[in-house]
Order: structure tokens, then C-alpha cells, then sequence
């Protein structure tokens, strides 16, 4: 069953024009893990924030179909609340909120949403608390504002947790692994694994194979000048370790 479908989308940036994405198709289905790679300004974080809602951003043609819903309607809090979670390349810091105080804001808006009760007290520190064991989270870490005077590894796997909590249909990672040491990798690697299942997508954005030794996708894009050129399974990423993307940054144009 197709989960997202994204029919030539064609997008710029809002405040001067500049057309950044020129005719994406791609499919996801339900259960899967698409990889999409690309040298530096192909399109792959803009493809991310157009489909989290980010402003900033003209969609000029094309559409984007989330559970057969046009999402390029909804707004991003709506998107969320839909099942789509995106894990940013650089989490941003929130003085004053406490992580705990903001996951748990998170997961019961998310309840709401859904027509469930908010999630007792007792329930969700026993939740987080499993959850976090798992990403090497400390309860010193939960009591912290929320990713502030974290190292890179730490807001990441903070993402992650924020992730494993909100239980999301389609889970967009946007390079990931930026900024991690190879313990921290793995790491976020088995958490974002964890999560991997017949109900769930996951569309992993990243510059290198490095990631992919460890979360393995089921099909890889090569993005390119603001269209999806090639498209294949986990050897070619393989082969764009090694030959880089000079092969295909001529098929864009």
C-alpha cells in the first residue's frame, strides 16, 4: 500500500524564486526504507521540509499524498498529528523547556488527536524511561532544556526517543547521522531500527553509505538538481561510495 506518494513536485524558495525541486516522483509504501543521496543542493533537505511543512518554501506544481490525504493543505501540526515525523539534520534548542515536560506535551497532543486520554503520569515516566534505556538516554538528560548544551550524539538520539514515543506512520530523517561519532551512530541506527515495521515507512536522507551499513534501505534515489535520477537497490549506494556523483549530475540538467 502506498504511503506517500509525491507527484512531480515542483518547489522554490519563497522569498526569491529560486527553484529548488523540478518534478520529484517518488512512492513509498508501507513497511519500507528508501534511502535518498545527492551531492550538496540537489534538493534532498528541501524535498524534507516541504514535506514536514516548513514555510519558506512555494510548492508551484505537483502534489503530495500522505494516506491518500493532499497534505500540501495541512499545516504542520496537522501533518505531525497525521503520522509524519521529521528528525532534523540540526535539532534546534528550546531554553526553558524541560525534555521530559516536552515529550510528554508531545505524546499527549498526539493522544488528543487521536481521541485517546492523556497518558497518567506514572504511565508515561514508566514509558519514557524504557524508551530512553534504549538510546543510552540518562534521566539527567530528560530533566535538561530540551537539547540545550547537548553534544550532536545527544540531540540526536533526544530525536530519536521523541520518535520511538510519538509512534509516527512515516518517519523522515534528514541526515541523521551529520555530526556523529560511530558509537553515537549506532546508536541512533538501533533506535531508528527498532522502529522499522510492516505499518511504518522511513525515507533516510544522508551524503553517505556510512549509514546505510547500519540502517539498511530496501531502495535508494539518487537526487540531483532538484529531480530523482536514478533509482536502485542498497548497491547503489555502494557504487555512489565509490564513484561519487559525477554520473548523474549531468542527467539533471
Amino acid at each position: 500500500m502506498a504511503l506517500l506518494e509525491i507527484k512531480n513536485l515542483h518547489t522554490r524558495i519563497a522569498e526569491d524564486g529560486t527553484e529548488i525541486l523540478r518534478g520529484v516522483d517518488l512512492t513509498v509504501n508501507a513497511g519500507e526504507v528508501h534511502a535518498i543521496m545527492g551531492p550538496n543542493g540537489s534538493g534532498k533537505s528541501t524535498l524534507s521540509y516541504v514535506l514536514a511543512g516548513k514555510e519558506n518554501y512555494e510548492v508551484t506544481e505537483g502534489e503530495v499524498l500522505f494516506n491518500g490525504e493532499n497534505i500540501l493543505e495541512m499545516g504542520p501540526d496537522e501533518r505531525a498529528m497525521a503520522g509524519m515525523f521529521l528528525a532534523f539534520q540540526y535539532p534546534i534548542e528550546i531554553p526553558g523547556v524541560a525534555t521530559i515536560t516536552f515529550l510528554k506535551a508531545a505524546l499527549n497532543s498526539q493522544r488528543k488527536a487521536r481521541g485517546l486520554d492523556e497518558l497518567p503520569t506514572p504511565d508515561f515516566m514508566k514509558l519514557v524511561r524504557e524508551k530512553a534505556k534504549q538510546m543510552n538516554i540518562t534521566s539527567d538528560m530528560l530533566k535538561r532544556p530540551l537539547n540545550v548544551g547537548f553534544s550532536g550524539g545527544e540531540k540526536k538520539r533526544s530525536e530519536i526517543l521523541q520518535m520511538a514515543l510519538l509512534e509516527p506512520t512515516l518517519c523522515v530523517l534528514d541526515e541523521t547521522d551529520s555530526g556523529l561519532d560511530i558509537d553515537a551512530l549506532k546508536v541512533v541506527s538501533n533506535g531508528v531500527n527498532a522502529l522499522r515495521s510492516p505499518e511504518r515507512a522511513m525515507i533516510v536522507i544522508t551524503h553517505y553509505q556510512r549509514l546505510l551499513d547500519h540502517i539498511v534501505p530496501d531502495i535508494v534515489h539518487v537526487l540531483s538538481a532538484g529531480k530523482i535520477v536514478k533509482t536502485g537497490g542498497p548497491d547503489l549506494a555502494l557504487e555512489l561510495e565509490k564513484n561519487g556523483y559525477a554520473d548523474y549530475i549531468g542527467e539533471a540538467a
